[in-house]
């Protein structure tokens, strides 16, 4: 027993951990009533940990403030990321930005050769929290699941760093690993760029911003439901505004710290969907969630990329929510949304 783990959230996970033992019927009885919506029906691993976290009084933004939705965040991984998936070797990167030097983490899969394909991942938790620590098993997941490295970096967060430092950071990052391929085990033709939702917007922009500059640029762009447009609210916001983890107005709120007052929210590093050029950009994967208030941003953004011939393929998980990536450890729903864009890394990068 980890006993640096708060007591409350051991409790709560063993808590979680037996409700998602339970015999279906009874995991339906807990969860409620199936929830259906714009023609699709939510899973009942989301429904469950929905409800669960109702109970357990549990929100991805914390009431008490910044500081204590990033520690949230952090100890959440307990409760629905599992066990660390092994045998994932890692190590510690210092990458040099323009904010000053970034830690980063380098996983390698057991018995991967170099060189190989590297993904360099951006966590995702609205500019404002999340980190390596939270998306630990999900850099894990995707390193065995994938056969590649994974480069995870822990890029400078609002309100203390406001936009563009997190595009600043995230440039820098790819720079550094296409520059110290060698270095990190990593083929320079084969470094993709990845992340999920705030995440997935920088790693959209890092494909954009390398392209449109000349020199490096990624090989393939892994977008797990990106925000990719502050500039409109799409339908999906309205129809899932409030009781699937991510809310409307969780997303004012991360967008309120990260572009306060007085900064352009139709700047393209901040909403890529509205470059007027998305030719020559690396192939892609985009995911989305089918109840997330981002599912529309992201598929429009993949069609965008589709009209401009960029090969991509859009694949939406009708029955999930936003997050999925991170709930690794709970049921079997989430685990197989996040193998299948493993399984688009692997092709992508294969050598």
């Amino acid at each position: 027993m980890d006993t640096s783990i708060p007591f409350q959230i051991r409790a709560q996970g063993a808590a979680v951990r037996a409700a998602y033992a339970l015999p279906r019927p009874l995991r339906r009885l807990l969860a409620g009533p199936p929830v259906r919506l714009d023609g699709q029906q939510l899973a009942l691993d989301a429904q469950l940990l929905l409800r669960l976290q109702r109970i357990g009084g549990n929100h991805l933004v914390d009431p008490r403030g910044v500081a204590a939705s990033r520690r949230s965040t952090d100890l959440g991984r307990h409760l629905v990321s599992g066990p660390p998936i092994e045998p994932v070797a890692t190590r510690e990167v210092v990458i040099p930005s323009s904010g000053g030097e970034l830690a980063a983490t380098l996983y390698t899969p057991a018995g991967l050769a170099a060189p190989s394909g590297l993904l360099v991942f951006f966590h995702g938790g609205g500019w404002v929290v999340g980190s390596r620590t939270s998306h630990d098993n999900t850099a894990r997941f995707l390193a065995r699941h994938a056969g590649v490295r994974v480069l995870s970096v822990e890029y400078r967060l609002a309100p203390e760093h406001v936009f563009p430092a997190a595009v600043d950071d995230a440039l820098a990052a790819f720079d550094h690993a296409h520059k110290h391929a060698a270095e990190l085990g990593a083929d320079p033709a084969r470094i993709a760029v990845g992340g999920d939702s705030a995440g997935g917007n920088l790693a959209a922009v890092t494909a954009q911003t390398t392209c449109r500059r000349g020199g490096p640029a990624p090989a393939f762009q892994l977008l797990f439901y990106p925000a990719t447009d502050a500039s409109v609210r799409r339908r999906s916001r309205e129809l899932f505004a409030d009781g699937l983890f991510l809310t409307s107005a969780h997303m004012d709120w991360f967008a309120d710290h990260y572009a306060p007052a007085g900064v352009d929210r139709t700047d393209v590093r901040f909403s890529p969907h509205l470059a007027e050029d998305l030719t020559g950009l690396p192939p892609a994967y985009v995911a989305t969630a089918g109840f997330d208030p981002l599912r529309d941003e992201g598929e429009a953004y993949a069609a965008r990329l589709a009209e401009a011939g960029v090969p991509v393929a859009l694949s939406r998980q009708p029955d999930l929510i936003h997050g999925y990536i991170n709930f690794l450890g709970i049921g079997h729903r989430f685990r197989e949304a996040t193998a299948e864009a493993a399984g688009a890394l692997r092709m992508a990068l294969s050598a």
